[in-house]
């Protein structure tokens, strides 16, 4: 048996997969983590811009890239009924542009999902971004069956704004957020599983080809409470 077979088997996490034509979210092995390490010290914004709440960021290429490297790794054990992080490298034509990253605290009782992402300069403006988000809500509802997905971002970050207007969610509230020393807006949104069932067409359309999805069962097993089952 190879080592991938052998790592899905003990770890289904790693199996998981999502493809729309040339563009996938994949189990980020630490092939893939060197290359977004390294993509994320080119730059991810413009050097008076701040999109995340901690700035990690900030730095050298060098601090970048491990800021990178430490983050993914914390995050891997991070799969349980309680809580579970999974981080996606997003690969264009087999080229990784970016991270897609879902987190469910209480997964096994709330069934909420919240996602999170960046995509290097260079893949920025392109619309790689409103797919990639629209290929993680197919897995959050089609393959996870949640009940809710919920993203969130600063009021001065126009592009993720934008594409969680263009795919459609619920606005839900704008708070103020602590950020580098200072209270900044943060708007919220929600899409709730029935929503987006109205959506699939639009979503669809958006993507341009069908949703192929990998290792989803297992890593549904590996989430599940025992002695329970999802509904």
């Amino acid at each position: 048996m190879s080592h991938p077979d052998v790592l899905a088997r003990l770890w289904p996490a790693s199996a998981v997969r999502v493809r729309a034509g040339d563009l996938e979210l994949r189990w980020m092995d630490d092939d893939l983590l060197v290359e977004l390490a390294a993509l994320a010290s080119r730059g991810i914004h413009g050097p008076d811009a701040m999109p995340f709440e901690h700035p990690w960021t900030r730095g050298t290429p060098d601090e970048v890239a491990r800021s990178v490297l430490t983050y993914q790794w914390n995050l891997r054990s991070q799969v349980s009924p309680s809580r579970f992080a999974l981080e996606f490298a997003v690969t264009s034509d087999g080229v990784p542009v970016g991270v897609q990253g879902l987190v469910a605290d209480d997964w096994s009782v709330l069934r909420r999902v919240q996602t999170g992402s960046w995509l290097g300069m260079t893949h920025q403006g392109s619309g790689i971004g409103t797919r990639m988000r629209v290929l993680a809500l197919h897995l959050i509802f089609a393959g996870l069956n949640a009940r809710e997905a919920t993203s969130g971002a600063f009021a001065d970050n126009g592009p993720s704004n934008a594409v969680s207007r263009r795919i459609d969610y619920e606005y839900d509230g704008t708070v103020n957020v602590a950020r580098e020393g200072a209270a900044v807006p943060h708007h919220r949104y929600t899409m709730s599983h029935e929503r987006w069932e109205s959506l699939r067409s639009q979503h669809a359309e958006l993507l341009g080809t069908p949703v192929e999805m990998y290792g989803i069962e297992g890593f549904r097993a590996q989430v599940a409470a025992s002695g329970s089952s999802a509904s």
